[in-house]
């Protein structure tokens, strides 16, 4: 772990958004992740991803992935961004009479509106589909596409107000100033990062849980249309006359009694049964009272119960 960090020091942002905690000496990565119960792979896809190294090898985990995000989220809305105004109102001499820092602060201000719309729709909406997706549970009329092809990074607009700072924006004494817009940048690029992880790891990983719910989704739905041919088939096998007395039985009718009501011998009538036995491999009468209910040949109300 000492030595990502020692590659690129912008991973202590990573390493803090999976809520691992500092002091981990001269641990591994897999040391430390097992300690915070953070899956290993989906820390260093996320790692690899923004050292643009190799990350499509490691398979992320989406519980752990979306931790990730909504921490990012939270760093974003409740730090950074309060921080970067804080300092511009200081650097610019904010006040009602200074039309031009208004509009500068309303430009920012409104700014940080469509960021915490954009994150809080993602919090509340795109992960709570996620976790219903995790249980088993999708839904007909949402997919993730729907999502990703709107999804766009949040970083634009703070780049236009860097650059009307940097160019238009004619003050002195920018030592301030200077600093609000280094935070600007680092939040800039934190955001570019932040979408290349949604972007590159969390949508593909939600499509293929898709993928993966509606390909057991149909091969259940094909079992099933499979069981009713089955069944269907069965019961287009059957005669009028062994329906007749698939019902009879059912009624709790004996052979005799069975006999008489259909007009045939009592001989004809066992035959039929024994026929019935082979076709439909059920033997008693409980049995085939069963198979009477299940396939709608009688109504529950209709059946004696035997002695």
């Amino acid at each position: 772990m000492r030595e990502i960090v020692a590659d690129n020091n912008l991973l202590l942002m990573v390493i803090s958004r999976f809520d691992i905690g500092f002091g981990f000496g001269d641990k591994t990565i897999s040391e430390v992740c097992r300690s915070y119960n953070v899956d290993v792979d989906t820390f260093l896809a996320v790692c690899n991803l923004l050292n643009n190294q190799d990350y499509k090898r490691y398979p992320v985990k989406l519980p752990s992935l979306m931790g990730y995000l909504k921490r990012a989220h939270s760093s974003f809305v409740d730090m950074t961004l309060p921080k970067i105004r804080h300092k511009l109102i200081e650097a610019i001499n904010y006040s009602d009479s200074n039309d031009v820092a208004f509009l500068l602060m309303k430009f920012y201000d409104d700014y940080v509106v469509e960021v915490k719309k954009h994150m809080d729709y993602e919090n509340d909406t795109i992960f709570s589909y996620v976790d219903e997706l995790l249980k088993g549970h999708i839904k007909d009329d949402f997919s993730i596409t729907k999502f990703s092809v709107n999804h766009s990074h949040t970083a634009t607009k703070l780049n236009e107000l860097k650059d009307i700072f940097i160019y238009h924006y004619n003050q002195r004494d920018n030592l301030l100033l200077s600093s609000a817009l280094f935070d600007i940048v680092m939040c800039e690029r934190d955001m570019m990062s932040h979408f290349e992880v949604e972007s590159k790891l969390f949508l593909p990983a939600v499509e293929a849980l898709e993928s993966t719910l509606r390909s057991r989704l149909a091969n259940d739905e094909r079992n099933e249309d499979d069981k009713a041919d089955v069944t269907d088939s069965l019961l287009d096998s059957l005669s009028e006359r062994e329906k007749d007395i698939i019902k009879c039985v059912a009624r709790g009718l004996s052979n005799k009694e069975i006999a008489d009501e259909l007009c045939l011998s009592v001989h004809t009538i066992t035959t039929h049964r024994r026929n019935l036995s082979a076709k439909l491999g059920i033997h008693s009468p409980a049995g085939l009272t069963i198979f009477a209910i299940l396939h709608h040949l009688v109504e529950i109300k209709d059946i004696t119960p035997r002695q």
